[in-house]
């Protein structure tokens, strides 16, 4: 019976393998990380990947037998994570693949924005300077929230005045900056490449 579960184990691993790869799972057992590790690990992975278009990945949690009560403490953090995720547009759906691993369905980047009022009442379009609290930010990057401040709102059919520009310019970057991790040792440049992420999405879709 034991040999058994360890061919099983064996197997069910080796398809893990052939189907995410490395770069589409994250295990939260290796190193044993705290619950709060855990979370700080796991969010903004599951933005990075977004970003990076990664369609489905795989976080293993563990099932957490040893913990008090036989539920996992990192398990149940992770599975609150992934329901307020799901809330701001990172994930789009999240199937238990065994008891101790989660199967995420990246949402696309643009759902990110899609909680933008709709208004039909279009206005002509006049570009207004950067809002100051963007500044520091390098001109491109800057150029690029720009762009897909305009992509956002055309799509959901807001005005592209100067005010909803400058509005969803900054409500963007505050979104972008977010999932991007504390210890980045360089974040001018990891904000650059998610602007960029961000508004090809929209190019492409």
């Amino acid at each position: 019976m034991v040999m058994r579960r360890k061919i099983g184990y064996v197997v069910a691993r080796a398809l893990d393998d052939a189907r995410f790869g490395p770069a589409r799972t994250l295990d939260l057992r290796a190193g044993l990380p705290s619950v709060a590790v855990a979370v700080r690990r796991a969010e903004p992975w599951l933005r990075e990947r977004q970003m990076a278009r990664a369609g489905e990945v795989l976080i293993v949690t563990g099932r957490g037998l040893g913990s008090p009560g036989g539920v996992g403490a990192i398990r149940q953090a992770i599975q609150s994570m992934l329901v307020r995720l799901r809330r701001v547009g990172v994930v789009a759906r999240v199937i238990e693949h065994n008891p101790g691993a989660f199967v995420v369905e990246l949402a696309p980047i643009r759902a990110l924005f899609e909680t933008v009022p709709r208004s039909r009442n279009r206005q002509p379009h006049h570009e207004s300077p950067d809002p100051d609290g963007l500044l520091a930010l390098d001109p491109e990057t800057r150029s690029e929230l720009r762009r897909l401040a305009e992509y956002s709102l055309s799509r959901l059919g807001a005005p592209i005045t100067p005010k909803f520009v400058e509005d969803e310019m900054l409500r963007q970057f505050g979104i972008l900056a977010g999932g991007i991790d504390p210890a980045e040792s360089d974040r001018a440049a990891r904000l650059k490449f998610v602007v960029t992420a961000a508004r090809q999405a929209y190019e492409d879709d």
